[in-house]
């Protein structure tokens, strides 16, 4: 059977990241993708104009629908946006256990808040124990961690939160490898660094990878490693020719059709 992942998460009107970058990652991974939108953004490649959150009864509807029929082999969360949404797909998973990708969207790569400011301790208390693994941004760590440090640190005080194991992720400030801790050993996973201006889409390519290989039935180090590999390479192919702002990543590798 070929493996489902379902992605729980917002949609980027502009098409570089939330659920249109999850759907393109799953493809590329070989997984039938499909979804449950949180919320819907009015966004390009230079600002997120506005959000409209759906509500929490019909996200719920879409992930018992999609469960009752199809089926789902992982999961990946991206912007859930509000505390309401939060607690229904937490609820929702506790009754439906699956190995679930946590990426825990809080601020745009334009600046725009993705997460109200009341949503963060259902995020740290109600969704983060129940991922398979956890994958912040360095940034992202600190704000839920509490604290800064290294990110062996970090990824230790994500673990402590209750998340099966946590990759920090690399990409800011010119780190070129993610950081893997999966509860016992810690793992540095280096990838390829492109410098160019089309990075936008690149988180969530990288954990919606590594959910479908998980799906796949990759161990939880391979599949980060996977995930790494295929967000530098979609970076690498990037259409920085695509808007005016940060152009969207190429996981499908477009260009070179």
């Amino acid at each position: 059977m070929v493996p489902r992942c379902i992605t729980i998460a917002g949609s980027d009107s502009g098409g570089g990241a939330g659920i249109q970058a999850d759907l393109k990652a799953f493809a590329a991974a070989g997984v039938h993708g499909m979804s449950a939108i949180v919320a819907l953004t009015a966004q390009n490649t230079r600002e997120v104009a506005a959000v409209h959150e759906v509500p929490a009864w019909f996200v719920r509807a879409q992930l018992d629908a999609v469960a009752g029929d199809i089926g789902i082999d992982a999961v990946k969360t991206g912007m859930l946006f509000s505390r309401a949404i939060i607690d229904t797909v937490a609820d929702w998973l506790e009754e439906h256990p699956v190995p679930l990708v946590v990426d825990p969207v809080m601020v745009a790569s334009t600046g725009a808040q993705l997460l109200e400011d009341d949503a963060v301790g259902s995020l740290v208390h109600r969704l983060i124990p129940l991922a398979a693994v956890v994958t912040p941004n360095l940034l992202e760590a600190r704000a839920l961690a509490g604290s800064d440090g290294s990110p062996q640190h970090l990824a230790e005080a994500l673990v402590r939160l209750g998340a099966g194991a946590a990759l920090v992720t690399g990409g800011h400030g010119g780190a070129s490898a993610d950081h893997f801790f999966d509860g016992r050993e810690h793992y540095e996973i280096p990838f390829a660094h492109a410098d160019v201006g089309a990075t936008h889409g690149a988180g969530c390519t990288h954990s919606a990878t590594l959910a479908a290989l998980l799906a796949r039935g990759h161990s939880l180090l391979d599949a980060a490693r996977g995930a790494a590999a295929a967000a530098s390479r979609a970076v690498a192919q990037g259409l920085a020719e695509i808007g005016s702002g940060d152009g969207p990543v190429d996981v499908l590798g477009v260009l070179a059709r």
